[in-house]
């Protein structure tokens, strides 16, 4: 099946309040036109977002979440897409943040401008699920946004870290708070205050990521693949799922199973809860209606 390639509107198009839902065709030769990002459907129900910035290993720039967050968001309007592959090239996921970029920022503008703010406002609001394909560096804020993801494979190649301390700061976009929860304050302490990387072999063995692959290639298919599994799932379970799933990792579990079964209750008003059981009793493939 050939892969199709989306066009995007370039930046200054749609940096707005207003994001317009694009309707994408499939087109063999359209045209990329994000500067950071590529986007396409590789498979059917699958998003796949690609970090583009090859000569700066993919470092991450206020220009770069701008599009990936309407990139996301554009996917996540859509009712075609069921799951959303996110990764990078094979040496680098995200080499950090782009230093260039911050070096000379004061106090003041970073704290009036709220700066790296909307580096990690989106994708936590995103409902339908992220599936971070990670492969070479990832890095400061490139660790920071692979934790950010649903669902995270590396390869054994991967190397994570959170080296801020060594720039004379700390992590800005959630890495103390998300890989502290993944794998503990003692271990997550002794990574933030050495800048110590960590293997993708360890992330697996951590529970940082699902799972490890041997080589980026299939790193990627390996996502692409459950990626494609998820698309084929009643979209309105599948949002669901993932929002009891990341509510237990804001609550208590006391009032994590009160909105559990809240929502699981809540269900049983939907087509899909009386197509997916009925068609388990007929022993049928169910068609799900999305509703």
């Amino acid at each position: 099946m050939a892969t199709r390639i989306i066009a995007r509107p370039s930046a200054h198009k749609y940096l707005s309040s207003s994001l317009p839902r694009l309707v994408r065709p499939y087109s063999q030769s359209a045209t990329n036109q994000y500067q950071n990002i590529l986007v396409e459907n590789p498979h059917p129900g699958v998003g796949k977002i690609t970090l583009n910035r090859p000569r700066a290993l993919n470092a991450l720039s206020s220009s770069l979440f701008q599009e990936l967050n309407h990139a996301l968001q554009d996917f996540d309007n859509d009712e075609s897409t069921g799951a959303i592959v996110l990764t990078g090239s094979e040496k680098a996921f995200a080499a950090g943040a782009d230093i260039k970029e911050m070096k000379d920022l004061t106090f003041s503008k970073a704290y009036n401008t709220n700066f790296i703010a909307s580096w990690s406002s989106t994708i936590p609001n995103i409902r339908k699920p992220i599936i971070a394909a990670v492969n070479g560096h990832a890095v400061g804020g490139g660790c920071e946004l692979a934790l950010m993801a649903d669902i995270l494979y590396c390869s054994s190649s991967a190397m994570f870290g959170q080296p801020e301390i060594k720039l004379g700061i700390i992590p800005g976009a959630g890495g103390s708070q998300r890989l502290t929860a993944a794998i503990g304050k003692s271990r997550a302490m002794e990574l933030i205050l050495t800048g110590k990387n960590f293997s993708g072999t360890e992330a697996a063995q951590w529970g940082v990521a699902a799972t490890v692959f041997d080589t980026a290639e299939e790193c990627v298919q390996g996502a692409l693949k459950t990626a494609s599994k998820i698309a084929e799932m009643s979209q309105l379970a599948v949002r669901a799922a993932k929002e009891v799933v990341n509510k237990s990792q804001e609550t208590g579990l006391r009032e994590g199973l009160d909105y559990e079964r809240k929502v699981f209750h809540g269900l049983f008003g939907s087509k899909d809860q009386k197509i997916g059981m009925s068609a388990f009793v007929e022993k049928k493939k169910p068609e799900w209606s999305n509703e």
